[in-house]
């Protein structure tokens, strides 16, 4: 009787092995073929599709690779491992909704896989989703406390959420694990975001020294030179880090502000053009208009609002001015008449000296360690540098709240309008900057705009008496800034305050404080709310 031959349902260990030795020597293309090969015989080895996975994705055939680890998973859906290699390819497929799913699946399946926390979080990130990444950093740096690359990640997203000490924590973990010029640099920016420039140029300077070629490194010392008022010194780095990057748009950029600032229109007008930071066009756009370049500005400005949206502060600014100039129509639809969209409100609970909530935020901006910063428009006073609105003392997060509860307001007041300044209204009503301003006997600021809002406002604690007149007042108008003026057409207001008023207003309109003569000291808290990123 003949003996049945018995079924062989994987290959033998030894051709496995062959194919494993190819990919381990590079020869990714032969292991492939031979996996294929072998897989056509013994389609249900998950060694074999493991294997040919890592030979597509190390040839860059990364669908097929995606491929390749679905099909381990239909024979075994309970390998973290698969589910985390998977997800690393679909990352790189750009299918970041998928990834994270497969991310969450391997995390299921193996909570302490770090790999899947630190990755999930990255991609978290990337979608804006803060809290959520925050968390998966959190989790991976709890498991490998030497994880310098998480908590580096971890203190950008706290960073981003304006938790500049905890931020700041986390960045110091990772230098600590491994002091490199990255490190050193996002230090510098919390450290500068919380007005501590002196701390923040050092950070700088070590970035720059570990990596000469680092332009951001660079530039941000040429910013904080200039918040301290360090001109000379601000524009020597602006310079190096055009050094080491010929096209870097904040160093071009902050040359062409630096030019303007000094009154050489014309030599700022090149390093606006070669930069794409920001409002850089509309900057230059500006300097053609200061010169009365009309035609040429015109031109200019008729070609920019065709191709893009009406939502630049600046092209506001300019379109009107040069719309009430020329008498002629505003085409501009950010802010056609920006003085109709001054509100002037009010906090009650600031109101009366004898207001404890509104001794205690006096004590603090006059007390609390509070950075400076240089500001060319503001004579006889002084003005704080970082973000005051984002301090963590109950008195500044209580004004904070109140204030975005003003402007959320004031959004509703001009609810309706067609303008985009009502259209395009931030949906999160976060400060971009804010800051206190100091003035004693004689202080006064010059016409300005805020060319990094969207709406501003301001917010006034301590007034001091008035002599005569409008001493001391807020003054708001159409014209500013040695803007050129073909006539005297410009219509403008003046806000006599009390304590506790708050001031509303597009940041494209000029506006300034009147001199004032008292010896008592004028407190006040302005700010800026802009979009966030789209």
């Amino acid at each position: 009787m003949k003996t049945p031959t018995k079924t062989v349902r994987s290959p033998a260990p030894a051709d496995i092995n062959a194919i494993h030795q190819l990919y381990q020597a590079g020869q990714l293309r032969l292991a492939e073929i031979q996996a294929q090969a072998l897989l056509s015989r013994y389609p249900k080895t998950i060694a074999l599709y493991h294997l040919l996975g890592l030979c597509q994705q190390g040839q860059g055939k990364l669908a097929a690779a995606a491929a390749s680890f679905r099909n381990i998973l239909a024979l075994d859906p309970r390998s973290a491992e698969i589910h985390c290699n998977l997800a690393i390819i679909l990352t790189q497929l750009n299918d970041s909704k998928a990834a994270m799913a497969s991310y969450r699946k391997a995390l299921q399946l193996k909570p302490e896989l770090t790999v899947a926390h630190f990755n999930l979080g990255a991609l978290l990130q990337q979608q804006g989703q803060l809290p959520q990444a925050a968390a998966h950093y959190q989790q991976a740096v709890a498991q490998q406390p030497r994880f310098f690359q998480a908590w580096a990640n971890w203190g950008t997203v706290l960073q981003e959420r304006g938790e500049w000490a905890a931020a700041g924590h986390c960045y110091r973990k990772a230098l600590a694990l491994h002091p490199d010029a990255q490190g050193h640099f996002n230090l510098g920016t919390v450290l500068y975001g919380q007005g501590h420039h002196q701390e923040a140029i050092q950070a700088f300077l070590e970035a720059v020294r570990l990596d000469p070629q680092f332009a951001d490194a660079w530039n941000d010392l040429g910013e904080t030179w200039r918040d301290q008022g360090g001109m000379d010194e601000a524009v020597r780095y602006y310079r190096q880090a055009l050094v080491a990057s010929p096209g870097h748009g904040r160093a071009n950029y902050n040359l062409g502000e630096f030019y303007c600032m000094a009154g050489q229109l014309e030599q700022a007008v090149p390093f606006f053009k070669a930069s794409d930071f920001a409002d850089a066009n509309e900057r230059a756009l500006q300097c053609l208009y200061k010169t009365q370049q009309f035609d040429a500005f015109k031109r200019q400005f008729d070609s920019l609002i065709t191709q893009k949206q009406h939502n630049s502060i600046l092209l506001g600014t300019l379109a009107t001015h040069y719309a009430i100039n020329f008498r002629q129509d505003n085409p501009y639809n950010f802010c056609k008449s920006p003085m109709d969209y001054v509100l002037h409100t009010r906090i009650d609970e600031l109101a009366g000296p004898d207001s404890p909530w509104l001794r205690e935020l006096l004590d603090g901006i006059k007390n609390l360690a509070i950075a400076e910063r240089k500001q060319g428009r503001l004579y006889y006073g002084i003005q704080s540098a970082g973000n005051l609105l984002q301090r963590p003392e109950p008195s500044f997060q209580k004004l904070a709240a109140l204030i975005r509860a003003k402007v959320k307001a004031y959004q509703q007041h001009f609810a309706g309008s067609d303008d985009e300044i009502i259209r395009l209204f931030p949906k999160q009503l976060e400060f971009a900057s804010s800051w206190y301003l100091r003035m004693k006997q004689g202080g006064y600021l010059t016409s300005h705009i805020h060319e990094e809002g969207w709406i501003s406002g301001c917010v006034y604690l301590q007034l001091p008496d008035k002599q005569s007149g409008h001493e001391g007042s807020f003054e708001y108008g159409t014209d500013g800034d040695d803007y050129p003026r073909l006539h005297d057409g410009f219509p403008s207001q003046i806000v006599d305050q009390a304590v506790g008023d708050l001031v509303l207003f597009p940041s494209s309109l000029f506006h300034r404080t009147l001199p004032f003569y008292s010896d008592q000291e004028r407190v006040c808290v302005a700010f800026d709310i802009k979009p966030g990123p789209p």
